[in-house]
């Protein structure tokens, strides 16, 4: 095998390393594109094109079986193999902090169907769409999970971005509510210290569209620390994620009352993946990612059904 790989830094193998890119994606018993076409792609000469398709079948990356006129069809394929001989390396994800059953349910499907996939990869954790959305502009990242109206903000100011996955309603949230220190009441009023952060799309636009003509101090806070700070009377409301209402007891709980809030905060509800364009490789493989296979290991863990693994 080591001298199989070897032959991977001969001409033939450097134009096979390009060509197992565009294998990835491709599903077994599919055709592949003609030698013509890898020829246009790759500006490779023909005889180039087909000593790298045997290197990669020597190899064992693939089966191809010719079919006349039919064309060349894949009969069989090794996606991790190609994978590494593509040089695509580890893969990295970057998601919400698992901090509800939800969350822990998002990154389980992912991880297991990724895993299923033979796609290596690696999945972070950071807090605040705007810090995964930066992110992933850097480089640092491959994917983000952000909410739907993220994505959607992301995607209009930066042409580089693109949604890649969508996950369905309530896979990213069940849902948000505004909670607030004083058991009693219901409504954000004049006066209020509310607490806001602006690195997540999702609660600081749902908090501004609420406050929209009431007089109060908005108050810079970290997303993960409002429960406490409304525990301790440091602030008065805040909007959050009604998937944690463990962590609401004692606290008043209201619905939103701004129109635009109500609206918004329906598309916020969904995950969502975005990818770099340029990444066209990483893409095309990701086609085949079951957003059904995800959505229904979330559900389990949700439900307690399996454990959360991630």
């Amino acid at each position: 095998m080591e001298g199989k790989w070897e032959k991977l830094y001969s001409k033939n193998g450097l134009a096979a390393r390009r060509i197992a890119a565009n294998l990835i994606a491709i599903e077994p018993g599919s055709r592949i594109p003609r030698v013509s076409d890898f020829v246009t792609e790759t500006s490779l000469g023909r005889g180039t094109i087909q000593g790298a398709l045997r290197l990669l079948e020597e190899i064992g990356a693939i089966v191809l079986e010719a079919r006349g006129h039919l064309g060349t069809f894949l009969v069989r394929t090794d996606r991790e193999l190609l994978w590494d001989i593509a040089g695509l390396g580890s893969v990295m994800g970057a998601m919400p902090l698992p901090y509800s059953r939800k969350y822990e349910g998002l990154a389980t499907g992912l991880v297991q169907v990724l895993e299923m996939m033979k796609i290596p990869f690696n999945l972070a954790f950071m807090r605040g769409s705007s810090n995964r959305i930066e992110a992933l502009k850097a480089g640092r990242y491959d994917f983000v999970i952000v909410s739907r109206l993220a994505a959607e903000l992301a995607v209009r100011n930066d042409a580089r971005i693109e949604m890649a996955k969508t996950f369905g309603n309530n896979s990213y949230v069940s849902g948000h509510e505004i909670f607030f220190s004083d058991s009693e009441t219901e409504h954000i009023q004049n006066g209020m210290r509310v607490g806001i952060d602006y690195s997540s799309a999702d609660q600081h636009l749902l908090t501004e569209y609420e406050i929209e003509g009431i007089d109060v101090q908005l108050i810079e806070v970290n997303y993960m620390q409002m429960m406490e700070m409304l525990k301790n009377n440091e602030i008065d409301a805040a909007v959050w994620n009604k998937d944690e209402i463990i962590h609401s007891e004692g606290m008043g709980k209201g619905s939103f009352r701004s129109i635009k809030a109500q609206e918004l905060s329906r598309k916020v509800n969904e995950a969502t993946m975005l990818l770099n364009r340029e990444r066209i490789e990483l893409r095309d493989a990701l086609l085949d990612l079951s957003v059904f296979n995800v959505k229904e290991l979330q559900v389990r863990v949700e439900k307690g059904e399996i454990y959360p693994r991630y």
